[in-house]
């Protein structure tokens, strides 16, 4: 069967993505999200999402569009200062945050891929993010259990893709992208430029193929940054 599909509705719909799901959705603030993904899932309606991200986009683009409409019961991020309605929905009870040190929650999302249930880490040791957590020694050191993060559904975005589902990010949008695109039961893939099979070189291949369920070439990429920051020219 086809892994191809026309844009993000029909990716959306045939997933099956539904109120209550868990979805991972890849990037990194704005960089390599998958915009058209988000958008789709924004306009379906359902309700009730946990999302697994780095972040939540902002106010008005990314994850924050499904922050305004309120379809985001809980968050599991690393990173959450460029939203205001994040801030306000979580100071206000509506939002349960999950916060997760970005090694961890990187190593939480591969682990998941590679099938390994849960790992041990040093990364919050005796601090209030560890506790209650089952803890063990090596070599003299203390070390927390930290279980692998698997999601219902996964959204990525990749520079190239092919009709069998091949992926390669371009620079800095294979970030969390390839480890989420192993790490969910079933993986929506958007794409910049959709190429025939055979024609990405397999040593060019980030993510292979069997990882993705369905695949789609989006159109007018928006690609904004949160802070332009320059240097004045000499």
């Amino acid at each position: 069967m086809s892994k191809v599909v026309q844009d993000a509705a029909e990716a959306v719909k045939r997933a099956g993505i539904c109120d209550n799901a868990i979805i991972m959705a890849g990037g990194f603030g704005l960089c390599g999200i998958p915009e058209h993904c988000i958008a789709a899932i924004r306009d379906s309606g359902v309700t009730g999402l946990t999302i697994i991200s780095n972040n939540c986009g902002v106010d008005d683009f990314g994850l924050g569009l499904m922050l305004q409409t309120k379809q985001i019961k809980k968050m599991i991020s690393s990173y959450v200062g460029e939203n205001a309605e994040f801030e306000r929905q979580f100071l206000g009870g509506e939002l349960e945050v999950d916060l997760v040190p970005q090694g961890t929650l990187a190593e939480r999302i591969r682990a998941a891929g590679a099938g390994i249930p849960a790992f041990f880490t040093p990364t919050a040791v005796g601090t209030k993010m560890g506790e209650g957590k089952e803890t063990r020694e090596f070599n003299g050191r203390t070390y927390l259990m930290e279980h692998a993060l698997q999601a219902d559904f996964a959204i990525v975005k990749a520079h190239i893709g092919d009709e069998s589902g091949n992926l390669v990010f371009n620079k800095t949008a294979r970030n969390f992208n390839p480890m989420m695109a192993q790490a969910g039961k079933i993986t929506i893939a958007e794409v910049e430029k959709l190429v025939p099979t055979g024609e990405i070189d397999p040593d060019h291949v980030h993510t292979p193929g069997v990882y993705v369920n369905y695949i789609f070439e989006g159109k007018n990429y928006e690609k904004r940054i949160e802070q332009r920051t320059t240097q004045p020219r000499n």
